[in-house]
């Protein structure tokens, strides 16, 4: 099993915001549901947290706070491509210390999150935007390739 302690404070903090970060991605692609969207956030944390025990990492992430530094990008086109450089970092970090299962329970985490965002408000009638979809579609591929 792997915890916490097998990772630098940089590592860890690059996974802690993995997921933060996939929802504001969501948040920021296409416009309206602010509320909603973040309130769904929160609530996939609240989810995963229930789910205890089913991997120790995953406990220990989710047991922190979700926090993001809205003023670490500059813009929403940074967000989506720092943002997504950095989950991307995330996974190849995990990949790398943890075993393959508690690898993929973050990537089904961070999709999950990004997910629940996405689905959390119609925009223009959708469930999900095409500004979403791509975004998810993006989270998806780069968290497969690590």
């Amino acid at each position: 099993m792997t915890a916490k302690t097998d990772f630098t404070d940089d590592e860890w903090q690059l996974i802690l915001e993995g997921p933060v970060t996939a929802g504001m991605m969501l948040i920021t692609a296409s416009g309206g549901g602010t509320f909603r969207e973040t309130f769904a956030l929160a609530h996939a944390y609240d989810d995963a947290r229930k789910q205890h025990g089913a991997s120790e990492l995953l406990d220990e992430i989710v047991s922190a706070r979700p926090h993001f530094d809205r003023h670490r990008y500059g813009t929403e086109e940074e967000l989506q491509t720092k943002g997504l450089e950095q989950v991307g970092a995330a996974a190849q970090t995990l990949a790398a210390k943890a075993t393959p299962e508690e690898a993929a329970a973050y990537r089904d985490f961070v999709l999950t999150v990004a997910d629940r965002v996405a689905n959390a408000h119609k925009e223009d009638g959708q469930a999900v935007s095409p500004e979403e979809q791509t975004a998810l579609d993006a989270l998806r591929a780069r968290l497969e390739t690590g």
